[in-house]
């Protein structure tokens, strides 16, 4: 009899660090489960993306405001287009706002910080972002360097 409740404890153990590691699998990802469904799409175009991906987050002032839906190759301009999922309370966010790739820390994952800017219009559900500016990527700058060096 004792045997048997070893082996129950054990198997709760168990079931419940599998539980464990699959939430914060999930909550690692950046993948949300009860995903908002108030949202409108704001797109933006960069020269270089630098290793930004889908479900990266989008901040102002680093609160988080939504994040990257989608990221494709415009065709025409050679240039990403990324999609933009803002949080559909965050309605006020003017047209001649900056969009800018950054980076968490020195070596951190790359997000999108957006500067509001001052105009009365606001963006709306498929607007452009035209102010942009790409990622910095480290490998260039450190490129740049050692060429001036030699």
């Amino acid at each position: 009899m004792q045997m048997r409740t070893i082996e129950i404890v054990v198997g709760a153990f168990m079931l419940a660090g599998l539980i464990s590691l699959a939430v914060l699998a999930v909550r690692v990802s950046g993948f949300n489960v009860g995903a908002e469904t108030n949202t409108y799409s704001v797109y933006a175009k960069f020269e270089n993306i630098g290793g930004l991906v889908v479900r990266s987050k989008v901040s102002i002032a680093g609160v988080v405001v939504g994040q990257v839906a989608d990221i494709d190759l415009d065709q025409k301009t050679f240039t990403a287009l990324v999609r933009l999922e803002i949080n559909g309370d965050i309605n006020q966010i003017s047209t001649d706002s900056n969009a800018a790739i950054l980076t968490e820390g020195l070596l951190g994952g790359k997000f999108i910080g957006l500067t509001v800017g001052a105009e009365d219009q606001y963006l709306q559900d498929g607007s452009y972002i035209s102010d942009t500016q790409s990622a910095i990527v480290l490998e260039d700058m450190i490129g740049k360097f050692l060429m001036k060096q030699f």
